[in-house]
């Protein structure tokens, strides 16, 4: 058991790094469309779900859980080296506008006033990204302060995606999407120089990739690309010299209910949207989107390198070959983050209390629906169609027979606000070491 090395998803877990949201959910809840948010909600209830969540691992099953803030926190003010360093981020995460004379008296106040700050202050520059523009008043003849915001980290409580674990150490992503590019700057920053961690790869332009993508399942892996991770990445990735036998490429589908002709990547965008494990030997996953998930297989052949299988599969046939039974899930479920549960141990899940969100989500794609009919009508349809079921039948997830029967203990937990911002428990935790 070594720290920042997982060879498969159900090794009962010991440590999981997460980060609680802080005053950066703010801004994104501003505008949650463009910070990549699925609906609004409340930035209180998310925050108390997050410190519950935090509480089921520690109380409930032991795992050991480091706050990605507190853990930077406690080293700077412990260690003047790392401290320094924190200092030097926040200094470049400032973008100074004004006139070249004004930008450079700002920058050496900063470095001037560093030593009476606390280190609390440096991350929170890190988290909010501001940019300072200092003008004359002409009517008052003094200088203006005007402070804008700049991509606030928002998804940072997401810990899953700015890197994933592997069975050779961590691999860094680069992130897809805009208002996430700097969050990997952070966690980096945890890995290397606080933890001190292995790192397998650190992915960089042109590749793109995210955490969720990721699920190591002993003997082999699967990474998902798509509208998050591109052939870039994949590339990259497949130069590590892995101990997984194979390694398959999970190609996203095209949801089936939503028109071709405008696709909607959001509804399924990491492999862990729709597909997940909860053993050994048992998956969890959409069907509708699992025979329609296509997988490259590549063979580990040693020394970094690969060959690609001559035959591409479906995910699901891929998987009931590898000896693993599916549970079903329903598209309201999937669209709920049924699937977007944590692996506690073998046959053992912390999973999302779906009952609790389904309205939300039902609300959020009625609108969808009546705003462009084309795009989103049959996927409300099946949606509404699959409500009336669950609710006759009493087995949202995890209540389902199919769960029992599979051996499968699920913990479920309400989040009906975290889940706001597109992602279950598998998306805000970053599982750092199984075994």
């Amino acid at each position: 058991m070594t720290d920042g090395i997982i060879k498969a998803e159900w090794e009962p877990l010991r440590k999981v790094v997460m980060h609680r949201p802080g005053v950066e959910m703010f801004f994104g809840l501003l505008d949650p469309t463009g910070s990549l948010y699925e609906r609004a909600f409340s930035r209180q209830g998310a925050v108390r779900e997050h410190a519950i969540l935090e509480s089921v691992f520690r109380e409930e099953f032991g795992v050991e859980v480091i706050q990605l803030k507190h853990a930077i926190l406690h080293a700077a003010d412990h260690n003047s080296v790392i401290r320094d360093r924190l200092i030097d981020m926040a200094g470049q995460a400032i973008d100074h506008a004004g006139t070249k004379e004004k930008v450079k008296h700002l920058k050496s106040e900063f470095v001037r006033n560093a030593k009476y700050l606390d280190s609390e202050h440096f991350f929170d520059i890190l988290l909010m990204n501001p940019g300072i523009d200092f003008e004359m008043d002409a009517v008052l003849q003094n200088l203006r302060m005007n402070i804008s915001n700049r991509h606030a980290l928002c998804n940072l409580y997401f810990m899953r995606d700015q890197q994933f674990v592997t069975d050779r150490g961590i691999v860094i992503c680069n992130l897809a999407k805009s208002p996430r590019k700097r969050e990997p700057q952070i966690t980096k920053f945890l890995w290397k120089e606080v933890l001190q961690l292995p790192i397998a790869l650190e992915i960089t332009d042109p590749g793109t990739i995210e955490g969720g993508e990721f699920l190591p399942m002993g003997k082999f892996a699967l990474v998902g690309i798509g509208s998050r991770t591109n052939r870039e990445a994949i590339d990259q990735l497949l130069t590590v010299e892995f101990d997984y036998e194979e390694i398959g490429i999970v190609h996203q589908p095209l949801h089936p209910l939503i028109s071709a002709d405008e696709p909607d990547p959001m509804v399924n965008m990491h492999l862990d949207t729709y597909f997940n494990v909860a053993g050994s030997n048992v998956v969890v996953g959409c069907d509708l989107l699992l025979k329609n998930a296509r997988v490259e297989i590549y063979y580990n052949e040693g020394n970094g390198q690969y060959r690609k299988a001559d035959k591409d599969e479906i995910l699901y046939d891929y998987i009931i070959k590898k000896g693993f039974s599916v549970v079903n899930i329903t598209t309201l479920e999937q669209l709920s983050y049924a699937s977007n549960f944590l692996c506690i141990r073998d046959g053992t899940i912390v999973a999302i209390e779906v009952e609790r969100i389904v309205t939300a989500v039902l609300t959020n794609l009625e609108v969808k629906a009546r705003e462009d009919a084309k795009r989103y009508g049959k996927l409300y349809a099946q949606a509404k169609k699959d409500f009336e079921v669950l609710k006759n039948e009493g087995q949202f997830f995890p209540h389902k027979k199919e769960l029992y029967q599979a051996g499968v203990d699920a913990y479920p937990v309400i989040l009906k606000n975290l889940t706001g911002g597109y992602g279950g428990a598998h998306c805000m935790t970053c599982a750092l070491t199984r075994g």
